[in-house]
């Protein structure tokens, strides 16, 4: 009777130590490993590169500038930037503007600035820059686009970081999908605001006085859109490239001394 109760207990304890095993061995699988680790830290540092472009150029009211010509017996010019969310309107002296320009600005250049947040968001009226309305339809679409660009890339930091810190492997194609996104919305809401200014540009009031002639130039808030926008992308095509499974591109880079070549 002492055997055949050693014999059970034997067996219960191989039957432990098996599953012991087999759960130690699934947590290593849900693991990343040190290569993909660094991989996707790398790629998320590409994508922190982007994200800090995309907060920079959304926050920030240099995406064009409006610039009158420059008037003879006059010490002073007008020129006004505006971005997603405000218009600044400033009068510089014409001193300060290179001679070699017939219009005024930069806007860079220092002056009194008259800047104003876009009433269309809470009272919806529109704005008026240099005797022009604005289509506030256009304008608040952009914005709207550019502030999902910006959510679906918090979720995608959101979805790596959780890769990261739990394994949790299967978040990272959803984080690839995430920052594709953002960097598409992004884009997009720069193509609706350059569909705003030329709606801007031809909204000229037909009240007297008439409205000045303008000049208008892209600037730096929108070039940081733009390359926002590609490093988002490219770090959406990454992430989803190493969500793939690892068997088809063994195939296709075989490793030197691999015996199935």
């Amino acid at each position: 009777m002492m055997m055949w109760s050693n014999f059970f207990m034997q067996e219960e304890d191989r039957r432990r130590a098996a599953v012991g095993r087999r759960r130690a061995q699934g947590q290593q699988n849900l693991g990343l490993t040190p290569e993909l680790e660094g991989k996707i830290k790398l790629v998320l540092l590409l994508a922190a590169v982007g994200a800090t472009l995309a907060v920079l150029s959304v926050g920030t009211e240099f995406w064009v500038e409006f610039n009158t010509y420059k008037t003879n017996g006059s010490a002073v010019c007008e020129a006004a930037h505006m971005g997603l969310w405000k218009v600044c309107i400033k009068r510089l002296w014409q001193a300060d503007v290179p001679a070699s320009r017939e219009t005024c600005g930069p806007a860079e250049l220092p002056g009194e600035a008259n800047c104003t947040y876009f009433k269309f968001f809470t009272t919806g009226e529109n704005a008026r820059i240099f005797q022009r309305t604005t289509r506030k339809e256009v304008n608040l679409a952009a914005a709207v686009i550019a502030v999902l660009s910006l959510t679906a890339m918090a979720l995608g930091c959101l979805c790596v970081i959780m890769v990261l810190s739990k394994g949790a492997e299967f978040l990272l194609r959803l984080g690839a999908v995430c920052f594709g996104l953002s960097g598409l919305l992004l884009l997009v809401s720069l193509e609706v605001f350059r569909h705003s200014v030329r709606a801007l540009l031809q909204g000229a009031s037909p009240d007297t006085p008439p409205a000045p002639r303008l000049t208008y130039e892209y600037s730096w808030s929108l070039g940081c859109s733009v390359g926002a926008g590609l490093i988002l992308l490219l770090g959406g095509v990454c992430f989803l490239l190493l969500s793939l499974p690892s068997w088809p591109w063994r195939s296709l880079c075989p490793k030197q001394g691999d015996p199935t070549t």
